[in-house]
């Protein structure tokens, strides 16, 4: 018996893997997204991506996508008050899990699980404990296209924002840096892979400095 499965959408490799990931288990049914996005920008936190590619992106997968806002500033009272609101209404459409990307971060993970004790739905974690290494090329080698929109440059240098998210990328990047930037080191937007029917097109903007990020302003290109 399949469960009905909401996945947290961040419009990057991660989610998207584990999207693909849970489309090949018979145990789960996917039957939307749903992304946490910043309301006076109108884009997702640290991946700075618009609202119309998200919803580009959600269109070529062929699922719906919720798109909850948050102010900014966001103290996490507001944020889990919005996180506990999507949930009942969730709950009460029938959904079951909500999948989650995380690779091995121990603590986002059990923050997760205690905030979903007594929900009645179940987070789950599809790609959990897959080392990064193997991950990264696993990703790479499904079809996953993504550009990178952010980078820390305290850990990854400013350069490699825009870069595209494949061979080159891993073999240049800091041995220090996790090949899937679990650690915050950068992160990346999705405009093709096995889970779209058609590539989502983007056009490269302008480099930004903000709050000690570096970030590329994608916009969406014809198609």
């Amino acid at each position: 018996m399949t469960r009905k499965t909401l996945v947290a959408w961040s419009s990057g490799k991660d989610s998207a893997w584990t999207l693909h990931t849970l489309q090949q288990d018979p145990g789960y049914d996917p039957v939307g997204l749903f992304c946490v996005v910043n309301e006076a920008t109108e884009r997702v936190a640290m991946h700075a991506v618009r609202c119309e590619l998200l919803k580009r992106q959600a269109r070529a997968i062929g699922l719906p996508l919720d798109i909850l806002t948050i102010p900014d500033p966001c103290s996490n009272e507001v944020y889990e008050a919005v996180m506990a609101d999507y949930m009942a209404g969730a709950r009460d459409k029938g959904v079951e899990c909500i999948a989650f990307g995380d690779l091995y971060l121990e603590d986002v993970r059990q923050y997760r699980e205690d905030k979903f004790k007594g929900t009645g739905i179940e987070p789950v974690f599809p790609v959990w404990g897959v080392p990064t290494e193997e991950l990264s090329r696993d990703i790479i080698g499904s079809g996953i296209k993504a550009v990178i929109t952010c980078v820390d440059p305290a850990q990854l240098p400013a350069g490699f924002v825009g870069d595209i998210y494949g061979e080159a990328f891993l073999r240049n990047i800091p041995d220090t840096v996790d090949p899937c930037g679990e650690r915050g080191e950068f992160h990346s937007f999705v405009f093709d892979g096995p889970m779209f029917s058609e590539p989502v097109p983007v056009n490269p903007g302008a480099v930004v400095h903000r709050n000690g990020f570096v970030y590329m302003d994608l916009s969406a290109g014809r198609g």
